[in-house]
């Protein structure tokens, strides 16, 4: 650098035009300009990279609340979970449709940490522990939200509430602004067009995980927590068409319907902005292979799948539990539990779950049950293969993540 500097001085005596020396001059010190003192300041100013948004887009009873959990419990992730419940509780007269657009603006300001959404939800002297389920969220419960416990920390939602729910609303937005990751599960969207504009939107990296369950323990899961979910169903078919005998089956049809259009948008017909960044996962698949369908997650949604995380995911999944309760997310038998309604639900309204729901039975992959024979047969599979391609994917995640349990 000094020599560069004396063979500009040098050139600069030799021109004899003093109008020339001082361009020459001007020459060499934009030159130092462009070249070096960028570089000096890049090394403070390094810009923090994009943070990534994950939506996990499902329906009521569809194991939503614990596909939820694998991501709070991530040191990485900051997670709220339906936060569109504040809109359909303050503006339940309306129908899910109409609901949509103010659903779909929340989810956008939740991602951007923009938390005075809530103010148009909430009264004004609102608190962390207003929030919907805000104890389900690992980040709510630790740093810089609360300082009992570590962002490493596995928390339970009844160790958090007890401890954690003292601490002002301005903690929510300040946690948020922490993470390289914010994700959202969401029951309360019925089309992916609707989220088109998010999907579009520059200053969002949005990236949905569409997850199902079969129909028939859907509908068996919601018989018991009817009373939880009445207001719900309300706003999703009517009140009037979710009285009587055909009540539950007129919901299911609607919430069936909204999965093959969902699922058909983001994978047959998907436009281009929807490239690597939809992903379906079948709830059953989870309690099959937890950790290779974790791992998949994981993997679409860029974040590490730490030996910590694994040890808890098979622990949460291979426990003695039987998740009757709505959003329990403790320790159960994942698998046994998933095939429940095989041996408690009559046959007569598995055919009528059936026949509204049929074609998104097909198009996901759940096989109909043409007996109550069969329906009781516990060694006849219900769930068809995936395509070969992405079982191979998955046999590799297996292999890699498999824990030290």
């Amino acid at each position: 650098m000094l020599n560069f500097l004396c063979l500009c001085r040098s050139l600069a005596i030799m021109v004899k035009s003093r109008r020339l020396q001082v361009l020459l001059i001007l020459v060499v010190l934009s030159f130092l300009l462009i070249h070096f003192l960028p570089c000096s300041n890049n090394a403070h100013t390094e810009e923090k990279p994009s943070p990534v948004h994950i939506l996990i887009l499902s329906s009521w009873r569809s194991g939503s609340s614990f596909t939820g959990q694998i991501f709070s419990q991530h040191p990485s992730v900051f997670y709220l979970m339906e936060p569109a419940w504040h809109v359909w509780v303050k503006m339940y007269q309306n129908s899910a449709k109409v609901l949509h657009m103010a659903v779909r603006d929340l989810v956008r300001s939740v991602f951007l940490c923009d938390m005075s959404v809530f103010d148009a939800y909430m009264s004004s002297q609102k608190k962390k522990s207003d929030l919907f389920q805000w104890e389900t969220s690992r980040a709510l419960c630790s740093p810089p939200a609360c300082d009992s416990f570590s962002r490493s920390d596995i928390i339970t939602a009844g160790n958090c509430k007890t401890i954690c729910g003292k601490y002002p609303f301005s903690k929510v937005e300040e946690a948020c602004k922490t993470y390289s990751h914010v994700a959202i599960k969401e029951v309360r969207f019925f089309d992916l067009k609707v989220l088109y504009p998010l999907l579009t939107d520059p200053s969002l990296n949005l990236k949905i995980i569409h997850l199902v369950r079969d129909p028939r323990a859907v509908f068996r899961s919601r018989e018991n927590t009817m009373a939880d979910l009445k207001r719900d169903s309300n706003i999703v078919v009517g009140s009037q068409k979710t009285k009587g005998e055909m009540g539950p089956y007129n919901t299911m049809q609607v919430i069936c319907k909204s999965h093959v259009e969902i699922y058909k948008a983001g994978s047959q017909a998907a436009p281009s902005f929807l490239k690597d960044r939809y992903l379906l996962v079948r709830y059953e698949d989870i309690v099959r292979d937890p950790l290779a369908r974790a791992a998949q997650m994981y993997r679409f949604a860029e974040l590490h799948f730490t030996p910590a995380l694994q040890k808890w995911v098979h622990n949460i999944t291979h426990g003695k539990g039987h998740g009757a309760q709505a959003f329990d997310i403790g320790s159960r038998d994942a698998l046994r539990v998933s095939q429940a309604w095989r041996k408690t639900l009559p046959f007569q309204k598995i055919e009528k779950v059936q026949n509204v729901c049929k074609e998104a039975m097909d198009l996901l992959g759940y096989r109909l049950v043409q007996s109550e024979e069969e329906q009781k047969n516990m060694s006849l599979d219900l769930l068809f293969a995936q395509n070969s391609s992405e079982c191979q994917i998955l046999k590799a995640e297996k292999l890699v993540s498999a824990p030290t349990l």
